[in-house]
């Protein structure tokens, strides 16, 4: 798995609207991983990062979800919880095992990357991504550790 410190991966992958994304990790970004939608913690962490999402936008910090779900699966995900943030489709587990994530089991533990400058900076194993308040401690990280905001 990725650490900080380790470069980044350029990664290209479809969101819920049906558009492709490439993505650098030029400019501060949150990454995080989710097992699947319509799920109880996942449905805490979307909405949890969905409202904080003005705040990360402000001090210049992209936010993406990713899982092993279907382009389809993230276009109802997205519309029933009014998600407006990017969700990236990773049905084959690229992007998950381009992070050094395990997809055996079909799906993608909980896991959030912070990244810049084509670079990770910090990594939140499950014990650390509790779905509710996740994304608030995320962004107040970044903004202490990494000066975005502060």
């Amino acid at each position: 798995m990725l650490a900080a410190g380790d470069p980044a991966p350029t990664i290209t992958a479809t969101n819920q609207h049906d558009e492709s994304i490439t993505i650098e990790f030029n400019t501060p970004t949150v990454m995080y991983f989710y097992p699947k939608d319509f799920t109880g913690g996942c449905t805490i962490e979307a909405n949890d990062f969905q409202s904080v999402l003005p705040e990360f936008r402000e001090v210049g910090i992209n936010v993406y979800g990713v899982s092993m779900d279907t382009v389809k699966s993230h276009a109802e995900f997205a519309e029933k919880e009014d998600i407006i943030f990017n969700l990236l489709a990773d049905p084959d587990g690229e992007i998950a095992s381009a992070f050094g994530l395990d997809t055996t089991s079909g799906y993608i533990d909980r896991r959030t990357f912070t990244l810049a400058e084509s670079e990770v900076i910090s990594v939140y194993d499950p014990a650390m991504a509790d779905p509710s308040g996740h994304a608030r401690k995320v962004l107040t990280d970044m903004r202490n550790n990494y000066g975005r905001g502060g």
